[in-house]
This record gives structure tokens, sequence and C-alpha cells, in this order.
């Protein structure tokens, strides 16, 4: 492909060299670049681009894209541009050819929820008969084709190139979750959304945007570019939820159990056997458990709706669904019927959300016994917060590592415990190994308790000191089963 033809959307301040060069690789990174690359240097929160412009030439870049002017002469065509991150995404999605304008994304942001809200959507459409992409923080799918996921939103040229696997494979749709740090970082830049989807807004990543305001102004940035051509549907019952669509040129359109919607939902029942809920006033049993959840699949049922649906066929798919791995995963010891719930919840409003939800259905003999961690190098203002949720709603707590990564975890310990009361001072105990801190958690409950383990969920690794070490909290917690069963 030609170098002009990936600057259509880019306003350029001055070339250097012929636009008609043949570019055969797309690279942020001097270590991945082949020769036939165009490099675009991004200034990272680490590492600066600019500095390994010498070392992208010499291992065969015909292309650069700089903030900055060529301070000497280059082998290379030199294209400035005002902001070089925010270019990544037009480039790569001229270089791969637009492909979101062949597929219907929508994608879905917020604090808690997206992981669940995309891959109910993604296998209601697959049931449906539609071949569908997923772009989730469990995985990726290309229609039944599992693709490894390393982040919440890949960066933005995997993500174009992933968009374009999608569609040559015949997918009609993608769901995709939508991290703030990739709407703030324009991963998402150059994708054409047929329409978004808002969960809720609460306490996280407070180290990357340093205030609430700002991570709530960067959530709301993705519906104030969303086309008119697109739709966006809000959670009416988050004080936010009509905040983010403020203003947004998509069709606006709200869910809620509380308020008025125009996708309005009704809990009935909410037990181990999952929930009642009437919808648009039909009544409907789903396989999901908790509150939470019924936000939703409100929020499902909308979105699917405004892509298409017959209503009454989104239902009776839906209510024969699971969530996704990880989240509210509900395991049983075969003898003591000891349930221990694995849910991904590392946030206070998502541990909240999970504790609640196991109140309402625990009986008064049993005790809950909750381990939780919070991870290294990340947002040390809700590690108090997260701490005293656990503390009022358990009856025992325990504290232990969670993805410490560069950080001492008995520091991020005493961090959490600055949020534990007075009252609940005798309710917890630190143990810093992760499969210790599990298995004495089992250990002490009786049968027939509860025991949530929290914060990893579908994770199948522990970050220390910058190695990602195996680990799986559901193969620990069935590995302890097995010794209990003897």
């Amino acid at each position: 492909m030609k170098l002009i033809e990936l600057f259509e959307q880019i306003s350029v301040q001055s070339i250097q060299g012929s636009m008609e060069t043949e570019i055969l690789e797309l690279a942020t990174d001097s270590r991945q670049v082949k020769k036939g690359t165009l490099f675009i240097a991004v200034k990272g929160t680490k590492v600066d681009g600019n500095e390994f412009i010498e070392k992208a030439i010499a291992a065969g870049a015909v292309a650069i894209v700089s903030e900055h002017s060529p301070q000497q002469p280059v082998s290379a065509v030199w294209i400035q541009v005002e902001d070089a991150t925010a270019a990544v995404g037009w480039i790569a999605a001229g270089f791969y050819r637009n492909p979101s304008a062949s597929v219907k994304v929508t994608g879905v942001t917020g604090t808690n929820g997206k992981t669940t809200i995309a891959t109910l959507l993604y296998k209601l459409f697959t049931r449906r008969g539609y071949t569908c992409g997923l772009i989730s923080t469990v995985e990726n799918r290309i229609g039944d084709k599992v693709v490894p996921a390393t982040h919440t939103t890949p960066d933005a040229i995997n993500l174009q190139q992933l968009l374009y696997q999608m569609k040559n494979a015949g997918c009609t749709h993608v769901f995709m979750e939508v991290s703030s740090h990739a709407i703030h970082q324009h991963r998402i830049a150059g994708i054409s959304f047929a329409g978004g989807v808002f969960s809720n807004i609460t306490h996280d990543h407070l180290d990357y945007h340093q205030t609430f305001d700002a991570y709530i102004q960067v959530k709301k940035s993705f519906f104030d570019h969303l086309p008119t051509s697109a739709f966006a549907i809000s959670n009416a019952d988050d004080k936010r939820g009509k905040v983010m669509l403020q203003n947004t040129h998509a069709q606006k359109k709200y869910y809620a159990l509380k308020t008025t919607a125009d996708f309005k939902g009704k809990i009935l029942e909410n037990t181990l056997e999952g929930l009642q809920m009437d919808i648009d006033e039909q009544p409907v049993h789903f396989r999901l458990i908790g509150s939470f959840n019924a936000y939703n699949l409100l929020a499902v049922y909308g979105a699917a709706v405004e892509l298409g649906l017959n209503k009454m066929d989104i239902l009776t798919t839906l209510s024969e669904l699971t969530g996704a791995p990880g989240r509210f995963e509900c395991l049983v010891s075969p003898h003591e019927k000891l349930m221990v719930i694995v849910d991904y919840a590392h946030t206070p409003d998502a541990l909240l959300n999970v504790l609640t939800t196991i109140k309402q259905f625990r009986t008064p003999d049993q005790q809950i016994t909750t381990v939780t961690g919070c991870g290294g190098d990340r947002d040390r203002t809700k590690r108090p917060l997260m701490a005293a949720a656990v503390c009022a709603h358990s009856d025992r707590v325990i504290f232990t590592s969670d993805n410490p990564r560069s950080e001492d975890p008995a520091t991020i310990i005493k961090d959490m415990e600055q949020g534990v009361s007075a009252a609940d001072q005798k309710k917890y105990i630190p143990i810093l190994d992760r499969k210790e801190a599990i298995k004495t958690a089992i250990a002490l409950s009786k049968p027939a308790d509860i025991v949530l383990v929290a914060g990893k969920g579908h994770e199948t690794y522990q970050d220390v000191k910058g190695v990602k070490e195996y680990f799986d909290d559901r193969e620990v917690v069935k590995e302890w089963f097995l010794k209990l069963n003897k």
C-alpha cells in the first residue's frame, strides 16, 4: 500500500520524501520493524519512540511518523504530524482497508460489567446464527476461533488487524470492551462504531487518570464521538448515566430497574438458581445471578434491540446463556457443599455488588469469608475503600496478593488496612501467599459456608516483579476440594 493512502484522515504538518513509497508493515515498537515498515514514533508513559527512530531505520523502516521534524537528513520518508498517538489508529485503519466500515462494531464501556455485556452480546448473536467477533478482557474471538487477550482493548495496530481478520472471516457483528486507557490513548481511533453501551462508573484507575472527574470525562468522550448513525445506550440508574450521553450525536436510549427508561426491567426473584425478571413487561428467567447482572442483561437486551433483533428472540436466547468466565463463577465441594465464588471484582463497587448479592441468598447460619487483594502499581486510593467494603459485608476476611507487580505485597496490604475500622480489626488476617490464603479460607469455613475469592476471576497468572507466574484461583479451589474429599 502506498504511503499517501494512509493519510487521508490525518492532518499532516510537513513531508520530506515521496508519499508514493510502498508500505508493507506498521510498527510503533522499533523491535518489530522489518523491511518496508512505516514506524510511528509514539511518546508513551515510559518510553519515547522518537529515541528509537535511528534503530528503526537501520532495521528497514522506509517511512517515519513523528511529532518532530528530523534533526538531520535521513534515508526514510519523514511525515510530521501534530499528534502521533492519535494518528496510529487512523493509519492502521487505512492500512487494513477500514474493516469497521464492513461490520457492525458495538463498544461497551464503564467500570464494571464490560466483559459480561460484551460476552453475552457475542453469545446471543452467535446463537441467533450470526458470525461474530469478540474483543474482551478474557479472550478475543473470531467466530469460533479463540485468540488470547493481553489487554482489555488491544493497541491500535493490533486492534485494526483483529477487525480486519474478523471482516475476512465473515463476521457481521463485533462486540468489544472499550477501556478508559484505550479511549485516552486513542487506540480506538479510526473505528466506525455502530453503537456504544455504558454500564456504570465507580472508583477505579485514578493512578492513571489522576482524578475521578478526568476518568468520567474520558469515558464520556467515547460517546461524544459516536456518529449520528450510531446508537448510545446508558444506565439511567447510574447517577452519571445521563451525563455520559449529554453531548453525543448518536440516538440516545436508556435502560433501568428503578427509573423510567426505554428498556425497563424489574427483579421479581434473585436466587442461586438465577434471576426472575420482567423486561418490558415480559416475564423471563435468567441463569445469571445478582442485581448487577440484571443491569448487564438489560444493557444486552437494549443493544440487541437497537441492532435489529426481535425482542422475544433476544429474551428466549438470553434465558439460556451463562456469563463470562470468572464472573460470579460458583464452585461447590461435592461432600461438604461448601460454596466458593470466584469473581473478577477488583473495585470497591464491584466487591460491594458481589457481597450484597451473596448476602441476599445466604442463610442465617452461613458465614461469608472473603479473600481479596489489590493490584500493585495501580490506583492506591481504592485500596482502603476495597478493604472497608469487604470487612463491612463479610464475617471473615483474608487480605492477600493480587498481581503485586513491582510493589511489595506487604506494603499493599498495609494500604488496605487503612480502611479497616476499629470494629473490624479482629475480622481479617493477612496471608501474602495467595494459594495459602485461598486454602486457609476454605479450611476455616464450615460445610455449607460461602467463600468469595475476588480480584482475579478468569486470570491464569500472578504478575510478580515483571514475571507472570501461572496461577488460577479456580484450580487452587478444586485442588483443595479434592483434598477435603479424601
